[in-house]
């Protein structure tokens, strides 16, 4: 179920955080006159431009023009959505959160799960033990074993379950996350022994469940997950993502593995833009949450035949929600992790410089097993190549139609013709399904201006090109989200399916907006509200727009050198305020 963070909440912490102190955190900041300034985090730069103003708890930068208040700086800085943003905030500076919307309070689990992941974490580094043993054996070191919280879950049948009591934790609720099993005597026990620990933290920051290696070859099964819970869904969340999303940022592309260990290794051998997938085949909603960060994936799994077909089936489902996909398979050791304790960084760099682009990788695929020496080996091999190429961009084709050619020794003029075979034959297929948004941990956050046009298109079809083309002024997700499922209805000939369109939308926001059909009452001359949602919305933005480069002038007045950027500044502040007084 969705639900919002309360507005006063979000002032409330914006007016008891000093922006300095965060991007004090991360940036060597100056005084200067009346604001302070340091190099821009989010460009290259030598020359400071980026400037901070405490008293208006503004930051702007005048080289790339990154500007905002401090949950603006966390969001962008730790690649995070804004409710991401404001709840790590919050529990940085222990601030609470006043939550709207009817949605479930999840924050039990959470603590339930920290207070579990602490447990292992002093099991572990406490006094000497075989899980400790184990991974400094794999030669990690304890400042990486840290970094990641590794813990250890020791021999004894109910070590986690007693000590979990003494803080009270509910038996229930221990149970539901997983953390312990009822016996058929009905007494409980730990559900993990013996094994290494490694916490799942999601972007949030969160303990949303436990991996357990096994540290004897005897114990079965060699990994043991956390099972599904209100705050752990396999099928949406990937093993150091929360470390990985900053660097990927920066790098351009996220490095996805199969295992722990592998993100772990090539982690401490400092490439930091890896994550791993939680012992499962890639699901859409981790492509999908990849996607917010990064555009292009390489994918870096094991070079066994279950490897390479994890790669295949990943391929499609990233390329599916638009990532641009490398393949690479460790050419020196079985996987990652051990290819970077032999070789070092340099040498994995340099295999992903080498990484096959999705096209190449798949036909090189498809070539195993074919004799390409014979007539009939490569007639089938290129029946099957063809295959794929057909499921190309027409610009791809071209590309890979004059590779097979070469590799084959076939005219490009016989491919071409076994091509429009298959595009032909492909051409009336029904469309794919849309796959549902992910129901990913969401706090749905609207206006009220928003929550009045979402109610207004949702009950009168007339409006919804209207508000179409203003949709600059809907900057909520839940907003952009409904506005999409609602751009193919015409005026006069459909009808808004009300349901259609909730179900296009992840559970989250599917509550909110159902939340906000059976809330918001509308005035029955639908003509004047939207008018007056209108020039409410375009005030707005004319107000907002205004402060920002009022702000941005005092700091530029300030700051070296910014002769043309005021003046730049003050042009556009007179043409707002030429629109403020057509208004």
């Amino acid at each position: 179920m969705g639900f919002s963070i309360a507005s006063e909440s979000i002032e409330n912490l914006k007016s008891q955080i000093d922006i300095l102190d965060v991007v004090g955190q991360v940036v060597d900041m100056k005084r200067t006159g009346a604001n302070y300034k340091g190099l821009c985090p989010f460009h290259q730069e030598k020359t400071p431009s980026f400037y901070v103003s405490e008293s208006r708890q503004y930051f702007t930068c005048f080289g790339c023009g990154a500007s905002g208040d401090v949950i603006s700086f966390v969001e962008k800085y730790y690649n995070m959505e804004f409710p991401e943003a404001v709840e790590k905030l919050a529990d940085q500076y222990g601030i609470e959160l006043k939550k709207s919307g009817g949605g479930e309070d999840r924050s039990e689990y959470y603590e339930i799960n920290r207070l579990a992941a602490k447990f292992f974490y002093e099991s572990f580094t406490g006094k000497p033990n075989r899980g400790y043993s184990y991974m400094k054996n794999r030669g990690i070191t304890p400042r990486i074993l840290k970094k990641f919280g590794i813990g250890y879950a020791d021999e004894q049948w109910d070590s986690l379950y007693q000590y979990l009591r003494s803080q009270n934790v509910p038996e229930d609720k221990m149970e539901e996350l997983g953390l312990i099993s009822r016996g058929r005597n009905g007494k409980y026990y730990d559900r993990f022994r013996s094994r290494v620990m490694f916490p799942i933290i999601n972007t949030g920051g969160k303990v949303i469940g436990f991996g357990g290696r096994a540290i004897s070859s005897e114990d079965n099964p060699k990994y043991l997950n956390s099972p599904e819970s209100r705050v752990f869904q396999k099928k949406n969340n990937l093993y150091a993502l929360n470390t990985a999303r900053q660097a990927g940022g920066k790098e351009g592309y996220i490095i996805l593995v199969e295992g722990y260990m592998d993100a772990i290794s090539l982690y401490q051998s400092g490439i930091h833009n890896v994550a791993a997938s939680l012992g499962t085949a890639l699901t859409e909603n981790q492509a999908k949450l990849l996607q917010r960060y990064v555009k292009d994936v390489v994918l870096s799994y094991d070079a066994d035949r279950a490897g390479r077909a994890a790669a295949l089936r990943g391929i499609e489902i990233l390329r599916k929600e638009g990532s641009k996909v490398r393949v690479l398979h460790v050419t020196d050791g079985k996987d990652p992790d051990e290819y970077v304790k032999k070789n070092g960084r340099d040498a994995f760099l340099k295999l992903i410089d080498g990484a096959l682009p999705y096209g190449d990788y798949k036909l090189e695929s498809a070539r195993i097993g074919y004799d390409l020496e014979t007539d009939q080996g490569r007639i089938d091999y290129m029946n099957r190549a063809m295959d794929i190429v057909a499921d190309m961009t027409p610009i791809e084709q071209e590309v890979y139609k004059q590779k097979l050619s070469r590799e084959l020794g076939i005219a490009e003029g016989a491919l071409d013709r076994e091509l429009e075979k298959r595009i032909t034959g492909n051409r009336n297929a029904p469309p794919e399904r849309r796959t549902e948004r992910p129901q990913e941990e969401e706090q749905i956050s609207v206006t009220p201006l928003e929550r009045t046009m979402l109610k207004l298109v949702m009950t009168d079809e007339d409006y919804i090109p209207r508000v179409l083309s203003a949709r600059n002024l809907l900057t909520s997700p839940l907003a952009e989200h409904v506005m999409d499922a609602l751009s193919g209805i015409r005026p006069g000939q459909d009808f808004v399916n009300k349901e259609a369109v909730i179900d296009s939308l992840s559970e989250p926001e599917g509550q909110a907006l159902r939340d906000i059909l059976d809330e918001e009452v509308l005035d029955p001359d639908h003509g004047r509200v939207f008018r007056d949602l209108l020039n409410s919305a375009e005030k707005e933005d004319l107000n907002r727009r205004e402060k920002e480069i009022l702000l941005k002038l005092s700091m530029a007045e300030e700051a070296d050198n910014n002769d043309e950027m005021i003046r730049q500044l003050t042009e556009e502040l007179m043409m707002i305020q030429k629109e403020r007084l057509g208004k």
